[in-house]
């Protein structure tokens, strides 16, 4: 059986945009963070191949305010062929949320590869996040929203009820050799892998200023990627 874990931090930032999948033009945020965006915001202060995080609840201490801007944007992506940005520039509103404050709770799960115990990593992102330190900068959403962060040091939500209804828990890399529609290179392995991308969603509710990821989604996010997530 596998060593677990738990994890706690604050985070926060001026603005924040965890994009809805079914706007497929102009960009609206969901109402607070989503758990595949909590998850990365724990990779970019620390991560290892050795482990996982699980996200088992979040905190909304400050749910924040919808605001809107305008960005340009890039209407193809990068290809082997340069892009032209004067003649690709796209501008699109984007419907965002300002100043939010949350709070990230997660287990940490070993894998089966791992030789150290799970305190150790434990207390590695203990240490970075009273000292600040990261492997890339967090970000809320999207990149150019950056992420700060502290220790929680037992703050509490206020008691917030919200409706959320339908929102994004993570995305499932589903390894194919008929459908490549993405390939990448996994960390130790020589060889890339092929497959496509299957998001997986949840009906969600903020209670008592908490939002509690169900657990049994992770287990279906093991099947189809069809290793140990």
């Amino acid at each position: 059986m596998n060593e677990t874990a738990k994890v706690r931090v604050k985070v926060w930032g001026d603005y924040a945009l965890f994009s809805r999948p079914e706007f497929k033009v102009e960009r609206v945020s969901y109402p607070v963070i989503t758990p595949s965006a909590a998850r990365g915001v724990l990779e970019a202060i620390f991560w290892k191949p050795e482990f996982r995080y699980q996200i088992t609840r979040i905190g909304i201490l400050k749910p924040g305010r919808q605001t809107s801007i305008l960005r340009n944007e890039i209407g193809s992506r990068q290809g082997k062929n340069p892009i032209v940005v004067e003649r690709d520039r796209q501008q699109r509103t984007s419907l965002l949320l300002k100043d939010v404050a949350y709070i990230i709770e997660a287990d940490i799960y070993l894998r089966p590869h791992a030789t150290d115990p799970v305190y150790k990593y434990t207390d590695q992102f203990r240490r970075r996040v009273e000292r600040g330190q990261y492997h890339h900068t967090p970000y809320l959403g999207t990149r150019e929203f950056a992420a700060f962060f502290e220790p929680a040091n037992g703050e509490m939500p206020p008691p917030l009820n919200l409706d959320i209804g339908t929102i994004l828990f993570d995305i499932a890399f589903v390894a194919d050799k008929i459908r490549k529609e993405l390939t990448f290179k996994r960390p130790g392995k020589e060889k890339p892998i092929s497959g496509y991308a299957e998001a997986l969603f949840f009906q969600a509710r903020v209670e008592n200023g908490w939002l509690n990821v169900p657990q049994g989604l992770y287990r279906k996010l093991g099947e189809l990627e069809g290793k140990d997530v």
